[in-house]
């Protein structure tokens, strides 16, 4: 019960810094892109306090961890204006996008400190350098989760923006009318997860790419070790 209290309390400020960064990439690109709504409501901060929903970065990836669940979670949401963006199409692509490019680039720096202080470590190993150890590789696996998780093509999933400036203007606004209906699929999607381990939709959908980019990560870390 302990270890497993650890591993919560090493998970949940990953989670919420990674979230945290997520979401104000969002407004960054947005404010660039020339909608300030973000920045206006104040938004445009690094402090969690703005961002945390209690439900979705605290209490689903607290309970996640102490149930050995998934690493996942939300924040509130950075409100975006599309119609404010000098080109909305394009650029509602560019702000979805944000958000999991800013997690692989945190997944790259986690390599690089992991890689930093498994260079320093002279055996034998303590109980705090192991946890430390361990934290830096969850934070590589929890930005990959992020990144590819909001890239699935499910409104109000990131990837849905960028699969709607894609495709032909008459198929986006036919697409855009079924946005309502993205929460309903993934509150099916998470039940059945939940219903149906057996399924295994997130270890057969998310798990296998998030590994395999976490194995390039991982190198990453290893090389500057051997430096």
């Amino acid at each position: 019960m302990t270890d497993t209290l650890i591993f919560a309390a090493i998970l949940i400020p990953i989670l919420v810094v990674s979230i945290v960064f997520h979401e104000v990439a969002h407004g960054w690109v947005a404010r660039a892109l020339g909608d300030h709504t973000a920045a206006r409501l104040g938004r445009l901060t690094l402090n969690p306090i703005k961002h945390v929903d209690p439900v979705g970065t605290l209490l689903v990836p607290g309970g996640l961890a102490l149930m050995g669940g998934p690493p996942f979670g939300w924040a509130k949401p950075v409100p975006v204006i599309k119609q404010r963006l000098r080109n909305p199409r394009y650029g509602m692509m560019a702000v979805a996008a944000a958000g999991p490019a800013t997690n692989i680039a945190l997944a790259a720096v986690f390599a690089v400190v992991l890689g930093l202080v498994a260079r320093g470590i002279v055996p034998p190993v303590g109980a705090a350098t192991e946890w430390t150890l361990t934290g830096l590789q969850y934070a590589i696996f929890i930005n990959l989760v992020l990144a590819l998780f909001n890239l699935l093509p499910i409104p109000p999933f990131d990837g849905s923006h960028i699969l709607e400036g894609l495709l032909p203007r008459s198929w986006a606004a036919g697409y855009e009318k079924l946005r309502p209906l993205g929460m309903i699929v993934i509150v099916l999607i998470i039940a059945a997860t939940w219903a149906f381990p057996q399924w295994g939709l997130v270890e057969r959908l998310i798990l296998p790419p998030v590994e395999w980019l976490s194995q390039y990560f991982i190198d990453i870390a290893r090389t500057i070790e051997a430096l």
